[in-house]
């Protein structure tokens, strides 16, 4: 019986845990092969650590070694023994920055990659692991960050030059509910607190349409795993910020559940009485 293989591709170091920690453990767990694939290393987040603030890019530019780091430990927590930097060993994509900064316009950014030359690097690991599923962002990149644009763009783009050689069945794209962010506003206001200081989800650009949702994956059995490893990025994620309040006011299992957009492939039941998937493997056979 051929394992069955999951291939993620993320921007920066982080972005994996937040969107799919709960389906990654989950999928290492049930015996899949899951390989992730991490554009940059994140050289120009905001660093959250007092005590690394020197680290910046602005200041020593030495993130990145500590985001390699973070990163592993994750994987670590998560049960994900295949992780890689795009291009590495011989090449390495920087981090663009936010959309309109000066980073943007340096020639080494990712932003600044040629898209089929990036997306030659994916295509050799799709031809070596040889997944059957593949997850990356939406066209705008979840919340319009250029190096999660761009990420859509190389990974959608390996898919299409790997497909006489190795047709990849399914398809997904991360998705974030607007009822469900809703749900955690709400439930934070009414205990006192807020969620990046906004009222509503329509104030988020991460929120998505319920409409555009095929497929939850309900990974609560996973939701520690998952916090552990989003524990394990400390510059980016703080234990007393957002993510971690959402989990004080409205439980940890906020977390391990994890929703997507089909884009290619078929929706397979068993369906959700909402019309979901609950299984990004859903009517593939062996």
């Amino acid at each position: 019986m051929t394992q069955k293989s999951l291939l993620l591709v993320h921007a920066h170091p982080d972005d994996e845990t937040i969107n799919n920690g709960a389906t990654m453990a989950m999928y290492v767990d049930a015996g899949y092969k899951v390989t992730l694939i991490t554009c940059t290393r994140g050289e120009e987040g905001e660093i959250l650590v007092p005590e690394l603030q020197h680290l910046a890019a602005d200041k020593e530019d030495g993130l990145a070694q500590i985001r390699e780091v973070e990163l592993a430990d994750a994987m670590k927590a998560l049960g994900v023994t295949d992780h890689r930097f795009l291009g590495a060993p011989d090449h390495h994509y920087r981090d663009s920055g936010m959309m309109g900064t000066p980073s943007n316009e340096n020639s080494n950014v990712f932003w600044q990659a040629d898209v089929d030359s990036a997306a030659e690097e994916v295509l050799k690991i799709i031809l070596e692991v040889k997944p059957d599923v593949l997850v990356t962002y939406d066209e705008f990149g979840g919340y319009g960050h250029p190096d999660h644009i761009q990420a859509h763009r190389v990974a959608m783009r390996a898919a299409e030059l790997a497909s006489p050689q190795w047709d990849i069945k399914k398809i997904y794209w991360n998705t974030m509910p607007r009822s469900v962010i809703q749900k955690g506003i709400d439930a934070m206001k009414a205990a006192g607190s807020d969620f990046m200081g906004v009222e509503s989800a329509d104030d988020l650009p991460f929120a998505k349409p319920d409409e555009v949702v095929t497929t939850h994956i309900d990974g609560t059995n996973f939701v520690d795993q998952k916090m552990k490893a989003m524990a394990s990025h400390p510059t980016q994620i703080a234990l007393d910020g957002p993510f971690f309040a959402l989990s004080n006011n409205v439980g940890l299992n906020v977390w391990g559940n994890e929703y997507y957009t089909l884009v290619k492939g078929e929706k397979s039941g068993p369906l959700t009485p909402e019309g979901w998937e609950t299984d990004l493997f859903a009517g593939l056979t062996e």
